[in-house]
């Protein structure tokens, strides 16, 4: 059965197109036709005007509706964040967990690698930023998980997963040349991240084989006009970065600044996580924002769309780019077959107007929420 969404607009690869409708068919998307040329026999469904995007894909988040993978670790954690991510039109996400200690870390990679047979869908793998990170630049991160990586070590955590650890976060300049080979061979996505890494380290590893950095500006030394430090490696060099972009983490001002220097390789995390009163991350909310007890700056309470609406009101991009920072940048980097609607692409959207509220979501090219 096809399906045709249609009275629609279409946001897609740096574009809005009207007057076309959306085929949809066994989760791809089929093809883009005319308005008057949707197949006879086709199930229509309209969408009354309405902007239909790729759905969002946010690379760094850590929990939701108070559950937090780092200390809930259980299946049900997972399930939780899907529905949730999805109501939120987030078709894709990497379950994040912070620094812990070993036995928590191997619990989760257990709970994620049962849970991938049983998922919704949009859960696409484990991030874990840690518990490899500089304790130099630790910020809400516990100083006393923290730990230079050991080839016996992450050769472990990589068997366990079996795939399910897709993405880790650390401070490339404290770890062997042998571990970053080892995972970079095991498809695992590098990033630089809570680094103290100076302008040459930098210089060294971006894109060589580190191609990605976490949260761009937070948790890395800052420039400085004689001693330039990681920053301007991370201009010049243009790796994939995330930036948190809730005006709180990053000020306007500053994300602004990185979007013209990176382009399009600055993608939107959300780097979210939520309220949380046991073990040893107690996120507290305050105001606008979440505070560990001492008052340290932790995740955002960002949604992905969100982060779109920022990204036009606060940093100068149209929708179509912000969409662009919000599911096909991180869809590269993450070599996903997700962030545009084109033909053979899956089928995974969300429709919003344009009061940035999310009318439905498509998973697989079926309405979920």
């Amino acid at each position: 059965m096809t399906t045709a969404l249609h009275n629609l607009q279409i946001i897609s690869d740096g574009q809005i197109t009207r007057g076309k409708a959306v085929l949809v068919s066994n989760g791809k998307i089929l093809n883009i036709v005319a308005d008057n040329a949707i197949p006879q026999g086709a199930e229509k469904i309209d969408l009354n005007g309405a902007f239909v995007a790729p759905g969002l894909i946010d690379l760094q988040i850590y929990g939701s509706g108070g559950k937090l993978l780092s200390i809930d670790t259980e299946s049900a954690t997972l399930l939780q964040m899907e529905g949730d991510l999805l109501k939120q039109g987030t078709t894709g996400f990497f379950a994040t967990i912070s620094t812990n200690t070993d036995s928590v870390i191997e619990q989760t990679i257990k709970v994620a690698k049962d849970y991938r047979e049983n998922r919704r869908g949009n859960f696409l793998g484990l991030h874990l930023e840690g518990p490899f990170l500089n304790p130099v630049r630790n910020g809400a991160h516990h100083r006393e998980y923290i730990k230079k990586a050991s080839l016996d070590l992450v050769q472990k955590w990589i068997e366990m997963g079996d795939g399910v650890i897709t993405m880790m976060t650390i401070a490339p300049e404290l770890q062997d040349k042998e571990v970053i080979d080892y995972l970079n061979d095991h498809g695992v996505i590098l990033s630089s991240g809570h680094s103290n890494a100076t302008y040459q380290q930098g210089k060294s590893f971006l894109n060589n084989p580190i191609k990605a950095v976490t949260h761009i500006y937070n948790a890395m030394p800052q420039m400085h006009h004689r001693e330039p430090g990681y920053i301007p490696a991370i201009f010049e060099e243009k790796p994939y970065t995330s930036i948190v972009p809730d005006g709180i983490h990053v000020d306007f001002v500053m994300a602004r600044l990185a979007k013209r220097e990176l382009g399009d390789k600055l993608f939107f995390i959300t780097d979210a996580v939520t309220e949380t009163n046991h073990g040893p991350y107690q996120h507290q909310f305050k105001v606008d924002r979440y505070v560990m007890p001492d008052g340290t700056l932790s995740g955002s309470c960002l949604t992905m769309l969100k982060a779109v609406e920022n990204g036009v009101k606060h940093i100068g991009v149209d929708l179509p780019e912000a969409i662009n920072m919000a599911s096909l940048y991180p869809a590269q980097l993450a070599r996903l077959n997700k962030g545009k609607i084109e033909a053979g692409y899956d089928a995974d959207l969300i429709v919003f107007d344009d009061t940035y509220t999310v009318k439905k979501t498509f998973l697989a090219g079926k309405q979920v929420g």
